[in-house]
């Protein structure tokens, strides 16, 4: 048998493949539904996934419409993932000497790889609009004109 194998059991909330799949647990749908508010979706963030992989890989860069678009995207989330990790050094580093940091807009886990920070922030974008136009209004803007929408025109 060619390739590699893996058995193992995870708790997932959700998974987007490539060929098209998306996989979700009714339980984090169901909870994600619960509270509109909380920049927690499952379904936002993997669909945001699949928009990021139709070219064949996630990387944060989903398709745009011209060069000069993706010259504008890159700085912005590049910036804002800087920022982000940057963020949580700081908080490790105030949690090692005692000192209590409020948590940021956008959860950690955006911090993981460009991909995840766009499926994450995807979330923040179409569930706490207000506060992601207020903190990282650069953010909110490539959002808005990607998704072709303006959630703060929703309230």
């Amino acid at each position: 048998m060619a390739g590699v194998q893996m058995e193992q059991r995870r708790a997932l909330a959700g998974e987007s493949w490539v060929q098209g799949q998306v996989l979700l647990s009714w339980q984090d749908v169901l909870n994600g539904a619960a509270d509109p508010n909380d920049g927690h979706n499952v379904v936002v963030h993997e669909f945001a996934h699949q928009l990021d992989q139709v070219k064949g890989f996630a990387n944060g860069a989903p398709p745009l419409s011209t060069a000069l678009a993706y010259r504008s995207w890159s700085g912005v989330m590049q910036a804002e993932f800087k920022a982000l990790r940057a963020r949580l050094a700081q908080v490790e580093r105030d949690a090692a000497q005692g000192l209590a940091t409020a948590p940021g807009l956008i959860d950690p886990y955006a911090a993981t790889d460009p991909a995840e920070f766009f499926a994450v922030c995807s979330e923040v974008f179409f569930e706490r609009p207000v506060e992601l136009s207020q903190q990282h209004p650069a953010l909110y803007q490539q959002l808005s004109r990607y998704y072709r929408l303006n959630p703060l025109s929703w309230f």
